[in-house]
């Protein structure tokens, strides 16, 4: 079987297309558009132009399937259509448009479903898993392939830009609004912070967080472990948006430049909450987990 799995979040949409055989699955191409839904919510409803941004992704995502005779597409969407008060207008409106259904999990199934992809690569028997996007920040204890709780806080590194930063580049007072705001989401989620042996970063703010530690600390692309000391380090690096800093990270990261410092910081309060050290970095998550979780055993 070969399919195609659409991400709907806060900062991107993606699609991803698997080829499942014999219990297994294989990444076979990937597509991304940085739609920024969030950035359309006002008064916490998704209006008609953010509901025609996500009508006239999937349609394009559609029309390339169909061309590689792909029949078979799940939607599933996160944070931007589950934290609005219209969700069911929306849904409803993207199907008439599109024919289109999608599928708006809580934040407890995101979390779930993380977890299910990211085990693909956790090789570590206990610890914490983080999946840090751009509107929401889903944090699960897990021990011995076992889920012990999980915690879904709104707040991600898109919608902290949007609600806190006036400019393109936040201020140093910007940046303590920020950090303050996620101390409280944390203290308001009720999220067990007893210390972590261990920490999984799953997402695309984590993976490109990755990225700018790899640029910064001369190392090869692939290395996937980030210590909470160099994310510190990290932040005071790129505190000020002189010409340097900006060059350097629009060649790292060009298309989440306003939203890598926001990212930055919910990643290092979280973890120094839970008195880690470091955070392993997986290439898998939601997509994966959905696509083991609710196709291939509906299959």
């Amino acid at each position: 079987m070969i399919c195609g799995i659409v991400d709907i979040g806060s900062n991107t949409i993606r699609l991803s297309v698997y080829k499942c055989e014999g219990g297994e699955n294989r990444l076979l191409m990937h597509r991304k558009t940085m739609a920024g839904v969030a950035s359309y919510i006002k008064s916490g409803r998704l209006p008609a132009e953010g509901i025609r941004i996500i009508c006239r992704t999937l349609q394009e995502y559609r029309k390339l399937l169909d061309n590689l005779e792909i029949s078979d597409m799940y939607v599933f969407a996160t944070a931007p259509l589950r934290n609005i008060s219209n969700t069911e207008e929306v849904v409803s409106d993207i199907l008439e448009e599109t024919g289109i259904s999608v599928n708006v999990i809580s934040g407890e199934e995101e979390a779930v479903l993380s977890f299910t992809g990211a085990t693909l690569g956790i090789t570590h028997r206990k610890g914490v898993m983080i999946d840090l996007g751009g509107g929401s920040t889903e944090i699960l204890r897990y021990e011995d392939g076992r889920i012990l709780s999980t915690y879904s806080m709104p707040i991600g590194s898109l919608n902290l830009f949007n609600r806190y930063v006036n400019g393109f580049y936040p201020t140093e007072e910007e940046r303590k609004k920020i950090h303050k705001a996620v101390e409280e989401q944390l203290e308001r989620s009720g999220v067990d912070l007893s210390p972590a042996s261990h920490i999984c970063g799953v997402g695309g703010t984590i993976r490109a967080a990755s990225q700018v530690a790899n640029h910064f600390f001369c190392r090869s692309d692939d290395y996937n472990i980030i210590s909470v000391e160099e994310l510190k380090m990290l932040l005071k690096r790129i505190k000020k948006p002189d010409s340097d800093n900006v060059h350097e990270l629009l060649k790292i990261v060009p298309d989440r430049i306003h939203t890598i410092i926001p990212g930055l910081i919910v990643l290092e309060t979280v973890s120094k909450a839970l008195n880690a050290d470091e955070i392993t970095v997986s290439m898998c998550g939601v997509r994966e987990g959905y696509l083991i979780k609710c196709v291939m055993r509906n299959a």
